[in-house]
């Protein structure tokens, strides 16, 4: 004990200050090689976050940053809105409050999400893939709440700025919400909540309607008793064209005969590599 204590308790400065705490080194680190060479009582110091001293006009925080604001850019300028990010988001959790594009940075905008866990997933997840031939950059955001001022018109003719906050699609409020896999894009994308007369060919009617990549694999789950929805897996013929659909027809309205309400079809990235 006295010895591990004179180990981590005496160091000398390191510049981060005589009295920066030590974390152990993690097991899966790139400087471990065996137990033998490096023993668990080394340890490296913990990067303090920079004061605001720094030179830094970016939105941006790479490291250290806490909230749950992300900010995302690298979007297309004509197909992507606020219902487009909404879609791709909700997979990492809520989007409590709104998504906002900034009129000063073309193809930029803020997302509000629960908490800042959420926004760690999206970065994770988000951070880097295609969409539309465009590379989504997403990350931490200085910015500590989204504020809908400036709202302007979009290409498409939506809004510029749109709450989410109220909206039955968030998937994790609800009792569902343990259900809920955390998954990166993939090729496969899982729907459900779909009209159980939902066909195949009414899928690629929809995906050519909304101009987007049609799936490759189409197969449906056999439906419980009493059942009144359809579920199943859609296959793509990569990451990119299943994100870019999922982006677009996520949460689009169905609606059928003889019934009063649509159908909200839901679409997540799945377990399955294929089908």
């Amino acid at each position: 004990g006295r010895q591990r204590q004179a180990i981590l308790g005496e160091h000398p400065s390191n510049g981060y200050g005589p009295h920066c705490p030590l974390l152990p080194l993690p097991a899966n680190s790139r400087y471990r090689r065996s137990s033998e060479e490096v023993q668990d009582i080394i340890s490296y110091p913990l990067l303090l976050p920079k004061t605001s001293s720094s030179s830094s006009s970016s939105s941006f925080l790479c490291h250290g940053a806490s909230s749950s604001v992300s900010m995302v850019s690298g979007l297309h300028p004509t197909k992507m809105n606020c219902s487009c990010i909404f879609n791709l988001f909700c997979l990492y959790g809520n989007v409590d409050e709104g998504v906002k594009f900034m009129k000063s940075v073309p193809g930029t905008a803020l997302v509000e999400m629960g908490d800042e866990y959420a926004v760690d997933r999206a970065v994770t997840h988000l951070n880097g893939i295609k969409v539309f031939g465009k590379k989504l950059n997403v990350c931490v955001s200085k910015q500590q709440a989204v504020i809908p001022s400036q709202v302007f018109e979009l290409p498409d003719g939506s809004s510029s700025y749109h709450d989410f906050s109220l909206t039955r699609n968030n998937r994790f409020s609800s009792a569902q919400s343990s259900r809920n896999i955390i998954q990166p894009p993939a090729a496969v994308l899982h729907f459900y909540n779909a009209p159980p007369t939902l066909s195949q060919h009414q899928l690629l009617q929809l995906c050519t309607e909304h101009n987007v990549p049609a799936f490759t694999k189409f197969k449906v789950f056999d439906a419980k008793p009493g059942s009144k929805t359809l579920s199943g897996l859609l296959e793509f013929d990569g990451k990119t064209e299943a994100v870019e659909t999922l982006t677009v027809l996520n949460h689009h309205q169905i609606r059928i005969p003889n019934s009063s309400n649509p159908f909200t079809l839901k679409l997540c990235f799945s377990t399955s590599s294929h089908l």
